[in-house]
């Protein structure tokens, strides 16, 4: 009887020994990727006030009304993390054809000046990204893998989404029903 209750607390004690490490695992997935969130917003913030600062000196030595409309009328809110950064790569391809079409526009100091920020900031940025997609992949296989997938169905935890589609291939097989 004795050591049928030690055997019992034992199991248990394991049990939720298990339960802990998984959910600390979670935990710490989650807080990284909610912080690899925050820089990715900073950076991708900068980028459109960099973007911005540029269409105005672009504008005037090319007299050019045009170019570059839309980032003028862009909406921050209107977007989530993801069409934001799809957004402002559009906008950053497109400065940079327009300037790769008028090498004049690197003549200018305060332009060139932006863009080595834009570019610094650019870097950063992917930084980020990679950061947040490599601890997706943590996350995502903590959901997929068990026994961690138990812990996913008692805390509701759901699949993260990738910035990019370059980790994408890795869970084709690996979809939820």
């Amino acid at each position: 009887m004795f050591y049928t209750i030690v055997g019992i607390i034992t199991g248990i004690a394991f049990i939720l020994l298990i339960i802990a490490i998984f959910y600390n695992k979670f935990q710490f997935s989650i807080i990284k990727i909610d912080e690899a969130e925050e820089n990715i917003e900073v950076f991708l913030n900068k980028k459109f006030d960099l973007i911005k600062r540029c269409c105005p000196l672009i504008r005037k030595s090319l007299k050019k009304k045009e170019l570059l409309s839309d980032i003028d009328t862009l909406n921050v809110e209107d977007f989530n993390h993801f069409e934001f950064n799809d957004a402002m790569d559009k906008a950053y391809i497109d400065l940079f054809k327009v300037i790769d079409e008028n090498e004049k526009l690197l003549k200018s100091k305060p332009l060139t000046a932006i863009l080595d920020e834009l570019n610094d900031n650019e870097d950063d940025l992917v930084a980020s990204i990679k950061f947040y997609n490599d601890t997706v992949v943590e996350f995502n296989k903590l959901i997929m893998s068990f026994p961690s997938n138990i812990i996913r169905l008692i805390f509701r935890y759901k699949r993260k989404e990738f910035y990019s589609h370059e980790k994408r291939e890795i869970f084709e097989i690996l979809k939820e029903n």
